[in-house]
């Protein structure tokens, strides 16, 4: 689960003005925070079906969010791809 602090740190990373905070750019950093996270879990606990639902349907909206992002500018696709990893 995000912390505060953590969700803080992750979108003073990402947002692209002062008092941003739900751009796609953003979003697109939290899921991939949200994945990564209960991808570990789930690698512990194989037979929690719940959250395995879950975290695909995470990695569908962060899939939908970056082909948007992607399509309408690509620059800053690419620029998170990058620093994200995708």
């Amino acid at each position: 689960m995000l912390t505060k602090q953590k969700k803080t740190k992750i979108i003073s990373g990402s947002k692209t003005h002062e008092k941003d905070t739900g751009s796609p750019e953003i979003q697109i950093s939290l899921l991939t925070e949200r994945i990564n996270e209960l991808s570990t879990h789930l690698k512990d606990h194989k037979k929690d079906f719940s959250s395995r639902r879950g975290l695909l349907k995470m990695v569908i909206q962060r899939k939908r969010l970056a082909n948007w992002l992607k399509a309408n500018s690509p620059k800053k696709y690419q620029k998170l791809a990058k620093t994200l990893g995708l």
